[in-house]
């Protein structure tokens, strides 16, 4: 398997799977940040594994990058993220974020169980240990 197959996979995911979304990204302070929630059925199974990830119906995946947009060549940022997603009702989770590095990519992931039509409004904080700064987005997820 090439070193960055779930870099390459999750780009492709962003450009192909959601067709009818306009590129989800956000300029905050010095950083452009890049986001994506999609069914974790997605991934293939041998990709869930070696990352820990669990791929279910029910198993949304939230992904962040963060690009240090003032650098020529917009280098990724080693960040913390945290955040929760609150669904229409008010049902709050805490999401937990896992960084994973491939090359010079870095990227963070985490797991969110839902409904099928659930939407989810989601709250992070991306800190890079001198200020923060936050991210608020929606999305409705499927059981395919």
């Amino acid at each position: 398997m090439s070193k960055f197959f779930l870099v390459n996979l999750i780009a492709s995911i962003m450009l192909f799977s959601l067709p009818s979304q306009a590129e989800q990204k956000a300029q905050l302070g010095n950083y452009e940040v890049h986001y994506v929630a999609f069914n974790s059925t997605f991934i293939p199974a041998e990709v869930a594994k070696i990352y820990g990830l669990q791929r279910s119906r029910y198993n949304g995946l939230i992904n962040i990058t963060v690009l240090d947009s003032k650098s020529a060549n917009k280098t990724p940022v080693a960040v913390n993220i945290s955040g929760t997603a609150r669904n229409l009702i008010g049902n709050q989770k805490n999401l937990e974020f896992k960084e994973i590095r491939e090359g010079e990519s870095i990227y963070y992931i985490a797991e969110l169980r839902h409904s099928n039509e659930e939407t989810f409004r989601f709250k992070l904080t991306i800190d890079d240990g001198k200020s923060q700064q936050l991210l608020e987005f929606q999305q409705k997820f499927y059981v395919d």
